[in-house]
């Protein structure tokens, strides 16, 4: 596995080797991420712990700045975290495009930001400057973060778990974005689908980020819900908006994303798909990460 990884700073989070793409053989079950001073191998099966052992030292040798290398075990019940070599590091900051993130681990399935999202966050940093940004499916809300540190007027963040928002608003302060020049960021712990006049009230809006989850039991089923998202668009942005989809089931792709917008919103111009950092690779193409760029353009008479 060491022997596929190919990256020399080591500054910002990343992941170092994506076996989940199924692009390399017998390795699909393995993920390596780098959360600074962590590293982090995710294992989707059981594997030789003697071959683990022996990965996680390379690992570790790799990265000077390595002071722990622990596995998460997501065959296993509640996804339980180990250490394997190092110091018992439970949470750490970690730094992506000069700004800064926290992450928790062995709490949790996620450790709190989506490593495959860093180029759509950086697309986000470059073209929130005095829009009023609707992040939906917030999560810890790192695409406020960019938003706000791009200049951002406002971003409204939207998700069910409060919790979640919570992170999100430690994101902001540890970047000292809360007060940012009197800009504006909003936490509403609300259901999307049943709060549509939460939303509105902070519109219109310039910008839509909407990244879903693709299923969790009793609120979201991305296959059936996408559709009601996307019809209200019109409530929600302005004229000339820029609309960010995000799409992540590996069952889905990106031609049921395009036939949602065109039934649902067919105002929406499609404008171009945001490439996945290269590390993700894919042996099949439409089962990673799709993140779409859409203008609202409705035709007037």
């Amino acid at each position: 596995m060491i022997e596929y990884i190919n990256a020399t700073d080591f500054t910002n989070c990343q992941r170092l080797f994506h076996g989940r793409g199924h692009a390399y053989k017998n390795l699909s079950h393995v993920n390596v991420d780098w959360l600074s001073p962590v590293i982090l191998i995710t294992l989707y099966q059981a594997v030789d712990e003697d071959w683990l052992l022996t990965q996680a030292k390379a690992l570790q040798a790799l990265v000077s700045g390595c002071q722990s290398v622990q596995v998460q075990r997501r065959y296993q019940k509640f996804a339980p975290t180990q250490v394997l070599l190092g110091e018992e590091i439970e949470s750490t900051i970690v730094t992506e495009q000069g700004l800064s993130y926290h992450i928790e681990l062995g709490k949790a399935q996620n450790s709190g930001l989506f490593l495959d999202m860093a180029n759509g966050r950086s697309w986000v940093y470059r073209h929130a400057t005095d829009k009023n940004v609707l992040n939906l499916f917030a999560y810890t809300c790192a695409f406020s973060v960019a938003a706000i540190a791009g200049g951002a007027s406002q971003v409204v963040n939207i998700d069910l778990s409060k919790a979640s928002l919570s992170k999100g608003r430690e994101n902001h302060q540890l970047n000292k974005l809360a007060k940012k020049e009197g800009k504006r960021v909003v936490f509403e712990g609300v259901d999307i689908f049943k709060s549509n006049s939460r939303i509105k009230k902070y519109g219109q809006y310039d910008l839509l980020i909407c990244d879903p989850p693709s299923f969790q039991k009793g609120s979201v089923n991305i296959e059936r819900d996408y559709a009601k998202i996307i019809r209200r668009i019109p409530q929600w942005m302005k004229v000339g908006a820029k609309l960010m989809l995000c799409l992540n089931s590996p069952d889905l792709d990106e031609q049921f994303l395009k036939d949602e917008v065109a039934r649902e919103c067919p105002d929406c111009v499609f404008d171009e798909r945001i490439a996945n950092p290269e590390v993700f690779k894919e042996a099949h193409s439409g089962k990673g990460l799709k993140v779409l760029l859409f203008t609202y353009q409705p035709v007037t008479c």
